[in-house]
């Protein structure tokens, strides 16, 4: 696949902040933003919406080909996402929501459905793709990449934190399984595993502050874009 519009790509597993340096990235550059996360938790979403079994990769990709979703900026900066015209930001954004995505996104049929839905997303004046495999699978044509990793403990606090001010009752212990979990079954699975491009530059977030790893990125994005100056 080959374009001559500019896109990033900025991989990683759950937790590493991947999702908020994309954002600013996109606001900054004037970009779009692609959340590739966000597709594979609305497919889980419509699959339970429409009763249909996760085990059943057939409709389940059925689903992922017919998904009615759009992705809207909201004023707090959030980029919400609505499934068949209602905002389904908060119901795919949950612990559950996040093992959904993990489990549709290992069905080969899946990503295939979702693979140029994704590329779609490459307009003018450029992309900023968030995700697990834009840099190998997507976009692999990609002339800036970034994998952002963080230890599985420091994800589980950031999440624990997150879900505390929420005022949700959670498990801190349960949440490291679960992310344990996760990327483990993101790491093994058949098709596009989680994996960092030959050609990423790896940002390790653990002892970092979103503010030192965006601004860590931006250096490398003037490097390879000298011309592009924040909007």
């Amino acid at each position: 696949m080959a374009s001559s519009l500019p896109v990033i790509t900025v991989d990683g597993p759950s937790g590493v902040g991947k999702g908020t340096v994309a954002y600013q990235l996109a606001a900054a550059l004037g970009w779009h933003l692609l959340d590739s996360g966000a597709l594979y938790r609305v497919t889980a979403y419509a699959c339970n919406q429409q009763n249909v079994a996760l085990e059943d990769h057939d409709n389940v990709a059925a689903v992922a080909r017919s998904l009615e979703v759009e992705f809207k900026g909201a004023d707090s900066g959030e980029v919400l996402v609505f499934y068949r015209g209602e905002d389904a930001s908060s119901a795919i954004r949950t612990e559950e929501g996040g093992r959904g995505a993990s489990t549709v996104a290992a069905i080969p049929a899946v990503r295939a459905a979702l693979l140029q839905r994704q590329r779609d997303f490459l307009v003018a004046p450029g992309l900023v793709a968030d995700g697990r495999d834009m840099g190998t699978s997507v976009f692999p044509n990609a002339p800036l990449k970034f994998f952002l990793v963080a230890s599985a403990e420091e994800r589980a606090e950031r999440r624990y934190r997150q879900l505390l001010e929420k005022g949700e009752s959670v498990s801190l212990p349960r949440l490291l399984g679960d992310i344990q979990e996760r990327d483990e079954r993101d790491r093994s699975r058949s098709v596009s595993p989680l994996v960092a491009a030959d050609d990423a530059i790896v940002i390790d977030s653990t002892k970092q502050s979103i503010d030192a790893v965006f601004a860590m990125i931006m250096r490398d994005v003037h490097k390879v874009f000298p011309e592009l100056q924040p909007a």
